[in-house]
Parts: structure tokens; C-alpha cells; sequence
């Protein structure tokens, strides 16, 4: 399975490794994830008062998986402005669609 060093937008043996290995925990991580991502995409909006706090958590969850692309560009995001929530929409529609791959495969 890819790994973010083998060019995926998720590692996903880290967080493998993180749960010992237990392939039920790293489904249910990736489940979770995946449906918090449904109310983040519609709150990432420079309208929304409350985008930065959604960039913010956003960032955590992917660190969390080992999505560290998308960490990293929220935290730039977080820095830099709004400008940057159309990156973090691509950024985490690719971590979404690699997880459904890895799922898939599971």
C-alpha cells in the first residue's frame, strides 16, 4: 500500500503501526475520518466566520493518519489566509480518495 515517502497522500504504516497492527482500529480511524471529512468540505469556505477552527482541526486528524501533506498545508493555510482553503479542498479530496482505495483493498 502506498505510503506518503512512496508518493501517497497518506502513510498509511504509520498508522498501522500506530495501532499495533490492528486492522479493525485503522478502519474505524479511517471511517471516522472520512465522515468527519463530509461536514468539514462544506465548512471550508472563506464565508464561513468559522473556516480557520475547521482548517485547524482538519490538520490534526490528518497528522493523526499520517495524511502530513494535508497538515502541512493547513498549517499554511492557518498562516497565510483563506487564499489557501482551495488547496486544502484538493488536498484533502485526494487523502479522501486514497483512503477509499486503501479500504477497498482491505
Amino acid at each position: 500500500m502506498a505510503g506518503e515517502g512512496e508518493g501517497g497522500a497518506v502513510d498509511f504504516a504509520y498508522l498501522e503501526g500506530f495501532v499495533g497492527g490492528d486492522r479493525a482500529v485503522v478502519g474505524e480511524v479511517l471511517d471516522l475520518f472520512r465522515q468527519q471529512a463530509d461536514g468539514w468540505v462544506g465548512a471550508l469556505s472563506a464565508g464561513n466566520p468559522d473556516w480557520a477552527d475547521v482548517v485547524h482541526t482538519i490538520k490534526g486528524a490528518a497528522r493523526g493518519i499520517g495524511a502530513n501533506g494535508l497538515g502541512e498545508i493547513c498549517a499554511h493555510c492557518e498562516a497565510h489566509g483563506a487564499d489557501g482553503l482551495a488547496a486544502v479542498r484538493a488536498t484533502l479530496a485526494d487523502v479522501l480518495a486514497e483512503i477509499a482505495a486503501y479500504q477497498a483493498k482491505a
